[in-house]
């Protein structure tokens, strides 16, 4: 007799009134508060305020969530999105892709890294251990949604997704058999990177060499995740017809940039390990005097 999971676990945590409470929402959100701790240690260890974690958690939130929602209707089903272009804004209907996150996330660091005196690749060779964090506590997210899923296996720890159709809305086209938890794969992989990531750092701190953090957590990162795109279902339809589905194919261009960082990584003599404002002193410095009457 095989053994297996039964998931049959509601993606609902309350329901009050128009207001809806969801597993998938509560994990994505802490992902960014949690972060913050983290981030806020890191900071504080090189003399960096930590004012600066409140900054970029913004911009981070902003460009994860716009770069998740504009790369799953560009990259998944960019035919309809483009005839009903208001559609992009109802989130609240699902749709968001990782390699979407992604760009937004390059592009949010940098605009953050710009504006505020910060070097680009200090600031992603930071931001990667937190974003780490992220992906686990999403994907666990994605569990409780019953989607992603993985193809028919009997693997002793497959999963039934009992409520895969029902969510999702197709009834003949996935049949209720025991799959391959893929989210669970992809959020464990992230907890070890993060602990990688973060003892790396933790042995070198403001010495770290530059982009060494962050190309490591790209190539890693993303070789998983083209790795494991032979065990999932695809997505959507037309990805049946390509020899890579679209996961696979966005993962390559990242992989070959994470490669070309870590092979420049420390190498700029002038500056090996990057810079950003050591400016925590300088608050205590200006905090105001209390003279004892």
């Amino acid at each position: 007799m095989l053994a297996f999971i039964t998931w049959d676990v509601s993606p609902i945590i309350a329901q009050i009134g128009p207001l809806t409470l969801r597993w998938y929402g509560l994990l994505f959100m802490s992902g960014f508060v949690f972060g913050t701790f983290i981030l806020s240690h890191i900071y504080k260890s090189e003399r960096v305020s930590p004012r600066w974690v409140d900054v970029i958690t913004i911009y981070m939130l902003v460009g994860t969530v716009v770069g998740a929602r504009l790369g799953h209707c560009l990259f998944y089903d960019p035919d309809y999105y483009l005839k009903h272009p208001l559609d992009i804004l109802k989130i609240w209907e699902g749709g968001l892709a990782s390699h979407g996150a992604t760009i937004g996330i390059l592009l949010a660091c940098w605009l953050f890294a710009r504006n505020n005196k910060f070097d680009y690749l200090w600031v992603l060779d930071r931001i990667v251990i937190v974003v780490a964090l992220g992906g686990a506590l999403i994907r666990t997210g994605n569990l409780f949604n019953s989607e992603i899923i993985g193809k028919v296996t009997d693997v002793p720890w497959a999963f039934k997704f009992v409520r895969y159709n029902e969510i999702h809305h197709e009834v003949t086209n996935i049949p209720n058999e025991l799959r391959h938890p893929t989210q669970m794969y992809e959020a464990l992989f992230c907890i070890v990177l993060l602990a990688v990531l973060y003892a790396m750092w933790n042995r070198t701190k403001e010495r770290t060499p530059r982009g060494l953090l962050f190309g490591l957590f790209v190539v890693f990162l993303f070789l998983q995740r083209f790795l494991g795109e032979f065990l999932k279902e695809n997505q959507v339809d037309f990805e049946n017809s390509l020899p890579l589905n679209m996961g696979q194919i966005l993962s390559i261009p990242l992989i070959l940039v994470g490669i070309w960082v870590l092979w420049r990584a420390g190498k700029n003599p002038s500056n090996p390990y990057g810079y950003a404002p050591r400016d925590l002193g300088q608050e205590e410095d200006n905090k105001p005097v209390v003279k004892a009457r």
